[in-house]
């Protein structure tokens, strides 16, 4: 989506310098931006892979002046180059209606505008909203919701009754609502505890590839609004997780853990059943928590 450089100032609620009728159409680095490309400088001290680029727009802290550059200044360049990104860059098309080899139960509820792949399979009483992506072999059980604007990418599996919110993106492989690995021990074997509880996924939540989230096996597993997952994490059953959350790669969540509200769990971190991770705790790559700690609301823990 092509904007000018006003439009952005306005956006952004940053301060314009130079020429508010320059294009802007896409994001590059500076090094491979072309002229109506939007590129962003972090500091004035490091300015000048900006001043060389061929964009005409850039993305800069206050003061910031680079010679025949129109700047946006932002007290947070990245933060805004980011902001803008989302507002220039397009989404995902939704093209109204299933693909041939799609196979869907009569009994599902699809809204306006919902694109369905190559060889989905959508069970009975599956409920997707308006403007929803579902791409090619991905999974959705029965009685499982997919809200408005959300997208999930090729071979997503939702298991039955898994609820995913309005704006969600799941990127491929992922699995949401599997059983939960919960087993008691007796009469010399081991027995499965029922896995029958809830999976409930909120707005604007990500979820990276590979990335496994179980159902709850008595109570429901929560993923609340704004939290962002990289690919590969295992989130185990009826743990919840608080608003705008970030968990970094291959990280761990045992059972019935509870992680707070803007809370970062670095890559590789092990988190034991039963533990707490209070609001805006730090986490740092491969720490593990052992079982029913509880890391403190702020605090930063590493090792």
């Amino acid at each position: 989506m092509t904007r000018t450089a006003s439009e952005l100032a306005e956006y952004l609620g940053a301060k314009l310098a130079g020429d508010g009728r320059a294009r802007i159409s896409g994001i590059a680095s500076p090094e491979h931006a072309l002229k109506e490309d939007l590129i962003y400088a972090d500091s004035i001290a490091h300015s000048q892979r900006a001043a060389a680029s061929e964009a005409a727009c850039v993305v800069g802290p206050q003061g910031l002046r680079l010679e025949g550059k129109t700047i946006l200044e932002a007290g947070d360049p990245k933060f805004a180059f980011a902001k803008a990104a989302a507002w220039i860059l397009p989404r995902g098309e939704a093209k109204s209606g299933p693909h041939s080899s799609a196979v869907i139960a009569a009994s599902a509820k699809i809204g306006a505008r919902v694109s369905i792949g190559a060889y989905v399979v959508i069970g009975e009483d599956v409920s997707i909203g308006d403007g929803s992506i579902i791409e090619a072999f991905c999974c959705l059980g029965h009685g499982s919701r997919v809200g408005q604007d959300s997208w999930l990418h090729p071979r997503v599996t939702l298991y039955p009754g898994a609820k995913l919110g309005n704006r969600a993106e799941v990127h491929a492989g992922a699995v949401i609502g599997g059983d939960g690995f919960g087993y008691v021990f007796g009469d010399g074997k081991f027995w499965k505890f029922p896995q029958v509880g809830g999976m409930e996924i909120a707005d604007d939540v990500v979820i990276g590839s590979n990335t496994t989230i179980d159902r709850g096996s008595l109570d429901t597993t929560s993923i609340s609004t704004g939290v962002k997952i990289d690919n590969l994490v295992q989130i185990a059953h009826n743990v919840k997780i608080g608003e705008h959350s970030i968990i970094a790669a291959q990280t761990g969540i045992s059972g019935s853990s509870i992680v707070g509200k803007r809370v970062m769990l670095g890559g590789q971190v092990g988190i034991a059943e039963r533990c707490t991770i209070e609001d805006t705790a730090i986490v740092g790559a491969q720490a593990g928590v052992p079982t029913g700690k509880t890391i403190r609301q702020g605090q930063t823990v590493w090792g």
